[in-house]
């Protein structure tokens, strides 16, 4: 609490020396549909006084007694400038105008405006809004908010089609993903093919990578913080398009006469209508449907609620092998509230769920499981002075998580019905941070966030002999589940396990010149859930499973120095970052484990420990007909686990090996061409070295049978991975008397078809008896057509 402590002096001694001054106050909107803007700069000229509009485009600022011009600028908008003289506290709403009327689309942009993100001590983020420049290609032809942030420095894909993502070598559940602060614990859509998010309904996205401010927390890698729109409060309007897999449609417009808004978005696909056409496939299914729903009303200028919900689902069925369904839902009620010119807040109370069931028809089995949470949490933002901003609250979750029900589907099954035991856990948290401007040219940005976690009983709990879940037989020279020696019976009152842990986070700005500046951060974060799974992508079948007697939670620590540099006037812009990360706790498998269906999860897995580190590079061209940029990785990612308590050499003998997730070189360019008003192009090239696997490399004969010997684990690579995606875009006319607006997208995802292999496998050729090795892959050339429209 000492660190607390110093916050809040600084904190009293800035505002007892400040001179007579006076506050702005206000919420940027969208003049064109009345959405509140998160990001937007709000700055006096001629000083150093600014600020950046918070999530839900409130902002305040304090200057002296004077007359200034206000200056708001947000990428993709007009410039506001407004005159303004503070002899008195202002409460100030703005409207700002998008620069063009094209339709909307979900691009990567700056951070900020250039005078701000050089000065912030922010760093290792990147930001996603609404735009006016034409998305990127993508699979299918769908925008996919997933794929775009791959194409960033220090963020990877899981494989082929896959809809996960990797942050600076860290795992797939490493990542927090919010949506309008509900956590969401599968991204994918068709098992790959699409994320979650409906690019229709989504207002802005921030990707933390390093740097995460101290109000988030559970997750040691990276946040990703999705925004739902509030909804158009001027006038009705729809928003779709029309693809060849999947379609949308989105309505939003005012309501509680005008003093609200609502939005309602819906999107699915219709594979299975093709499916039907052919004959082998014309009792299967392959389809997905996701539901976005939003509403908000204003009680008064100082109070607002929010509701807003997602609903999502997966089938997958083939009819004669295997059913397969899963999905998220989620809801959040929201009150912000303002207190005065400078305190703002806001309570939310958060639900969020996470379903799978899978049919297995060849063997008559019938499994489903689930997570689910709820969340309480409030929020504060105090705008002290011109020099510092205060961010506070509190949160708890309270977590359930259903391993899974087994269940034969007929009399004559082999299956024995098996409930797996249900896990309760909480976590609380408290944060406090502040950003600081010491100097012109320094700033600073510092928290410290406190979390606590504890598993719940409601269960019994297996002992083991000498306290060893995992114990390792020297004889045969593997790992066994160790010896139990009897249960413990835990009440739902009862914490079978706590933790407690304090997590710093501190941020610098060093500002060289007006055009320049270096950064450096350190991020320490704690995570007490943990993804159990030998795939190295998100699958519906993984096993969430919490911290407790035998799993210790993930303890990280990142550190990151930068250089940030503004070329010409900002048409160019020069980001280069260097990192170090180490997480303790990491867990792994055994060789041979079992995760699936295991009622005691911790007989199958070993502690170990991990690193990563690298360096990243992004060089944009930001202004002209020509856009886009070049992101280059070099890093490395690995894991060391020992046999600790159980005995033994571990995992590849106690040494490092490479993570799933390690790839040594990631390089991707993106490029925009604005030829006319009516056409447009942009393309992406990606390279990443191959992903990390363990190949046999012996083989030997066994009473007739041929046994293969594996090397070390993740000793060998997949190809390495590349491929170019192509698209036109191309925009009519415009009838002025119609308020009907279309364009057409036409895309080629893998343009020279590209092989690449999403894995291999080996075997003998039945013909020849040879060995060999075939390569497995999900995409060749895909052209893709749609037509998007807004009315």
């Amino acid at each position: 609490m000492k660190y607390i402590l110093i916050v809040l002096s600084l904190f009293f001694s800035l505002h007892a020396v400040s001179q007579e001054s006076f506050s702005i106050r206000g919420t940027l909107k969208d003049k064109q549909n009345g959405e509140t803007l998160f990001g937007a700069s709000v700055y006096l000229r001629g000083t150093t006084n600014g600020v950046v509009t918070n999530e839900y485009g409130f902002f305040s600022l304090t200057a002296a007694k004077g007359t200034y011009t206000l200056v708001v600028s947000y990428v993709g908008y007009e410039e506001i400038t407004q005159d303004i003289t503070l002899d008195s506290d202002k409460v100030l709403d703005l409207e700002i105008e998008e620069l063009s009327t094209q339709l909307d689309a979900v691009v990567v942009t700056a951070e900020e405006p250039e005078r701000i993100s050089i000065k912030k001590p922010q760093m290792s983020v990147s930001k996603l809004n609404g735009s006016t420049i034409k998305q990127m290609p993508a699979v299918l032809g769908e925008i996919d908010v997933i794929k775009s942030i791959q194409m960033l420095p220090g963020v990877t894909n899981n494989g082929e089609g896959s809809a996960g993502f990797n942050v600076r070598g860290g795992a797939a559940d490493q990542n927090l993903v919010l949506l309008d602060e509900a956590i969401i614990y599968n991204t994918s859509h068709f098992f790959g093919f699409f994320s979650v998010f409906n690019t229709d309904a989504i207002k802005d996205i921030k990707l933390y990578k390093g740097d995460i401010p101290a109000k988030f927390g559970g997750r040691v890698s990276s946040v990703l913080d999705v925004r739902q729109k509030d909804g158009n409060s001027k006038n009705l309007s729809l928003t779709g398009g029309i693809g060849l897999i999947s379609s949308r449609l989105a309505a939003e417009g005012p309501m509680f006469k005008d003093k609200g808004s609502f939005l309602i978005a819906g999107r699915t696909s219709y594979a299975h209508l093709i499916m039907k056409g052919i004959e082998d496939l014309k009792e299967d299914k392959i389809s997905f449907y996701d539901l976005n729903l939003k509403t908000n009303y204003e009680i008064n200028k100082n109070n607002r609620v929010y509701l807003s919900g997602y609903f999502g689902r997966d089938v997958f069925d083939l009819s004669k092998i295997i059913k397969n369904n899963y999905g998220n839902a989620s809801g959040n009620l929201r009150w912000n509230h303002v207190f005065n010119d400078r305190l703002f807040s806001n309570l939310s109370f958060i639900y969020s769920k996470y379903d799978y069931q899978i049919i297995l028809n060849f063997i008559e089995l019938d499994w489903i499981a689930d997570i689910k949470n709820y969340n309480l949490k409030y929020d504060f933002g105090y705008y002290v002075n011109d020099k510092l901003k205060l961010d506070f609250g509190v949160s708890g979750i309270s977590y359930n998580l259903n391993p899974g029900e087994v269940k034969p589907t007929s009399p004559t099954s082999p299956i024995n019905y098996l409930k797996l035991d249900q896990k309760r856990a909480f976590e609380g948290g408290i944060y406090l941070s502040a950003e600081q401007s010491l100097t012109d040219k320094l700033s600073l940005q510092y928290g410290l966030r406190y979390s606590t976690f504890s598993r719940l009983g409601g269960q019994s709990m297996v002992n083991y002999q000498n306290n060893q879940p995992v114990v390792y037989n020297n004889e045969l020279g593997i790992y066994e589940e160790g010896e139990s020696i009897g249960e413990t019976y835990y009440k739902k009152s009862e914490a079978i396990k706590t933790f407690d842990n304090f997590e710093p986070r501190f941020g610098l700005s060093y500002q060289l010149n007006t055009s320049s500046s270096i950064k450096a951060s350190y991020t320490r974060a704690s995570q007490y859930l943990h993804l159990l799974s030998n795939t190295s992508s998100v699958t519906p079948l993984d096993v969430w499973t919490p911290s407790g007697q035998y799993i210790k939670p993930q303890l990280s620590n990142q550190y990151a120095v930068g250089y940030f540099k503004n070329f010409k006037n900002s048409v160019y812009s020069l980001e280069v970052e260097t990192y170090y990360k180490t997480i303790d706790n990491r867990i792994d498998y055994v060789d041979g484990s079992d995760l699936i269906g295991n009622n005691t999860i911790e007989t199958e897995i070993l502690n170990g420990e991990a690193r990563a580190y690298g360096l990243e590079i992004l060089l944009r061209k930001n202004k002209g007909n020509f856009t886009g940029w070049l992101a280059y990785t070099l890093s490395k990612s690995e894991q060391r686990t020992l046999g600790g308590s159980a005995g033994g050499p571990g995992i590849n003998n106690g040494n490092w090996y490479n993570t799933p997730y390690d790839r040594t070189h990631d390089i991707s360019i993106t490029g925009i061409y604005k030829l006319s008003d009516k056409w447009s192009f942009s393309s992406n090239l990606v390279f990443q070295t191959g992903r990390p696997v363990t190949f046999p490399n012996t083989q030997y004969e066994y009473e007739g049978l041929s046994i293969a010997g594996y090397s070390n684990r993740n000793e060998d690579r997949l190809p390495a991975y590349h491929r170019l995606d192509l698209s036109a875009t191309y925009t009519p006319k415009a009838n002025v008397d119609r308020k009907w607006r279309g364009e057409w997208v036409f895309g080629i995802y893998n343009a020279y078809n590209r092989r690449n292999a999403a894995s291999l496998t080996f075997g003998q050729n039945k013909v020849t008896g040879q060995n060999e090795a075939t390569r497995l892959s999900i995409f060749g050339i895909i052209p893709s057509i749609t037509y998007n429209f807004k009315f």
